[in-house]
């Protein structure tokens, strides 16, 4: 067997100028190292176990079908403390992780899919109830606020009232933060973690960060407080935490319940908005797509059922495409090997990092002929496995909101495009840019209302 493709060690100004063009420019970036090294290639590094990258299917099965204990991944995603705490399901291993996720799983299915299914139709119905003929607006930004408010509804049975709308605000700032590429620098750099008053971006950040936990904290002691009272019956996600209890029998902290709400407000709406925005940019390029959608939406007539919406193929495949062409999540977190083991036929010492390319895997000629094209079409022609495919992750760490995602989108697709015609502001070609630690639309991509369709 050939020895692997390994990316030497470098120090000093190259390693700095490698990771700045990591940040600046990702998509690229790893188009260039898949096409110099292939498909499952090392990168060494001085004093430091090496990183495996793979967009490799094979590989990517063997590393998602290995034993739970083989792999730590919690503590690959440590570089997200900053954001989401010590006690995010996102940081957790082995047993703890089982429970947490098993204590979360079910508001994100069944039922309550149902529940959200008529809640994201109102809120996409209020938000968009404005809207007015040659009107632009910024897709982003409504995406993030049709997105934002489901999330706060299912975590917190609402999302009206003044500690809210403040929430709100200071989670959309937050994020605004790492906006544009150079900002984003902030994350990966912690030694520019500096808090140096809001008159510095890391010092806002701090500031609201910090602001947004006294808020959720309050909404913990209120709720605590009107369950054990028999006010509140356990209907939101918040509800179901507080009354739940852990492996060992004991009520979840106020910090592990601020940690597990900062990542699903995070996680449950950053992400979808982006995909969406996405959706909109490809359906309003490309006529024969809209038609398409179009003529399938009209359908339908009543969106409350969730079960007929998933019905759609077509829709289905618009959806499934978005999210391979430019997934959010270029690649996965690191799972690091806690014991020996092969892959690929090349033996691996403890401590190995590994990630997986989803932007590589999703753009392999071998499995998407013309990759750069938006074809939904594929997806009615071929299943893909799940180590194809790969926009919510795979195995034990799969995204916990997938379900709801999806449905997201498609009722957030179905509701805007039933009621109103868009076109784009601009014909010309929008290309992903680095958004914090995933890819998206550029800020300024708006669309307007052409025309209304009732």
């Amino acid at each position: 067997m050939k020895p692997l493709s390994t990316i030497p060690a470098t120090s000093g100004w190259r390693r700095t100028i490698r990771l700045l063009n990591s940040i600046l420019r990702p998509l690229a970036f790893m188009e260039e190292r898949t096409q110099k090294y292939g498909d499952f290639y090392q990168v060494t590094f001085k004093n430091a176990p090496p990183t495996v990258m793979t967009s490799n299917p094979r590989a990517i099965e063997e590393i998602l079908t290995a034993s739970e204990d083989t792999f730590e991944v919690g503590r690959g995603n440590q570089g997200l403390k900053f954001l989401v705490g010590d006690h995010s399901l996102l940081l957790l291993d082995g047993k703890t992780h089982q429970n947490r996720r098993r204590l979360l799983m079910p508001s994100f299915h069944g039922e309550a899919l149902q529940k959200c299914s008529s809640q994201i139709v109102e809120t996409t119905q209020e938000i968009t109830a404005n809207w007015r003929i040659n009107q632009p607006f910024k897709v982003r930004r409504v995406m993030q606020e049709i997105t934002l408010r489901v999330i706060l509804k299912a975590i917190f049975g609402q999302d009206s009232g003044e500690r809210y709308t403040r929430l709100r605000e200071l989670l959309t700032n937050l994020l605004e933060i790492f906006n544009i590429p150079l900002t984003a620098i902030f994350i990966f750099f912690p030694s520019l973690q500096k808090d140096l008053g809001r008159l510095s971006p890391w010092g806002r950040f701090l500031a609201w960060k910090k602001e947004i936990k006294t808020l959720i904290y309050e909404e913990i002691q209120e709720r605590r407080e009107r369950l054990s009272s028999g006010q509140e019956q356990a209907t939101d996600i918040l509800s179901l935490l507080l009354l739940a209890k852990d492996e060992d029998g004991l009520p979840l902290t106020d910090e592990e319940l601020h940690d597990e709400l900062i990542t699903l407000l995070f996680a449950g709406h950053e992400t979808t908005a982006s995909a969406l925005s996405w959706l909109f940019y490809w359906v309003h390029s490309l006529p024969e797509v809209q038609d398409k959608l179009r003529f399938e939406l009209n359908s339908i007539g009543d969106l409350s059922d969730y079960k007929t919406i998933n019905k759609l193929p077509y829709l289905d495949a618009v959806i499934s495409e978005t999210l391979r062409i430019y997934p959010i999540a270029a690649t996965t977190f690191a799972r690091i090997l806690t014991k020996p083991k092969r892959i690929m036929g090349y033996d691996f010492a403890p401590k190995t990092w590994f990630m997986m390319s989803v932007y590589s895997l999703h753009h392999r000629e071998d499995l998407y002929p013309n990759p750069k094209q938006f074809q939904p079409e594929r997806f009615l022609q071929k299943t893909y496995s799940l180590y194809e495919y790969l926009p919510f992750g795979g195995g034990n760490r799969r995204c916990l909101g997938s379900a709801l995602a999806l449905l997201e989108m498609k009722l957030v697709t179905a509701t805007i495009l039933q009621q109103f015609q868009l076109e784009l502001t601009s014909k010309k070609p929008m290309f992903p840019v680095r958004r914090g630690l995933t890819i998206a639309p550029p800020a300024y991509f708006s669309i307007k209302v052409k025309g209304l369709n009732n």
